[in-house]
């Protein structure tokens, strides 16, 4: 299952003068979420998709058109009616109320964004054969998500971190779980204050890895190119986008 939770206020859109959710605009004949979802094209006819909303601004019928329109064979929309927590709690909502999921335990769960385009995705081979993996490019700075690799074990990770760059390999934004039962395994240990603190008590999807490879989980990160990674997120990436649609996504 691929789950786009898309349930923030673009409220740096809205600042800068925005009056549609960032999702909603269009660069090039195409709206932000048109651009971001068909990253996973490959999978249309082959999964399901899940989105988590705030029912707001008629978005329930946005995304369901919106899907339509791509050709999503398999799809559902949980409408929430008020900011989550953070990402890892919108992404926990959907799981608990979609009608899609069945055993939870055997079900894989892919998470992504609406604000970021990856061309061309295609889950790498090892996806099968760990308990999950993130997406990472070479970068710095101290608005990402991290990954610390094993010394000795290259595509191996040992800690992650939230707005704590503990190596130069930087979150996509695109996290793998090969069971969605530990993904809300630990998110309720977080509710419970059973895990880590957590920055501007938000609860970031990141950092939970770090219980499942406490309890001996192998989770691994893939190195992509930051090149083939288009960011819209915040107004001046969205302003570029407008100024010139990269190679990638025409």
């Amino acid at each position: 299952m691929i789950v786009i939770p898309m349930a923030g206020m673009s409220s740096r859109f809205f600042k800068a003068g925005y009056t549609l959710p960032k999702y909603m605009l269009k660069a090039h004949g195409q709206t932000l979420f048109a651009l971001s979802i068909k990253s996973f094209s490959e999978y249309f006819d082959k999964d399901d998709f899940l989105f988590v909303t705030l029912n707001q601004y008629d978005t329930p019928a946005f995304v369901e058109n919106q899907c339509r329109q791509l050709g999503i064979h398999s799809f559902d929309i949980v409408a929430i009616p008020e900011v989550t927590r953070g990402q890892a709690e919108t992404v926990a909502v959907g799981l608990e109320n979609t009608s899609l999921a069945g055993d939870m335990s055997a079900l894989p769960i892919t998470i992504f964004n609406c604000d970021t385009a990856l061309p061309g995705f295609r889950q790498p081979d090892f996806a099968d054969d760990c308990d999950g993996y993130l997406d990472v490019f070479i970068g710095s700075g101290a608005n990402w998500s991290y990954v610390r690799p094993h010394p000795d074990e290259p595509g191996r990770a040992i800690e992650t971190t939230e707005k704590n760059p503990i190596s130069d390999l930087c979150s996509s934004g695109l996290y793998h779980f090969r069971r969605a039962a530990d993904f809300l395994d630990v998110f309720r240990l977080q509710l419970e204050g059973g895990v880590e603190a957590l920055p501007l008590n938000e609860f970031y999807i990141a950092p939970m890895y770090n219980e499942l490879i406490r309890r001996g989980a192998d989770i691994r990160y893939r190195v992509t190119d930051e090149d083939g990674i288009v960011f819209f997120g915040v107004p001046d990436e969205y302003d570029a986008l407008l100024a010139r649609l990269p190679d990638s996504l025409r």
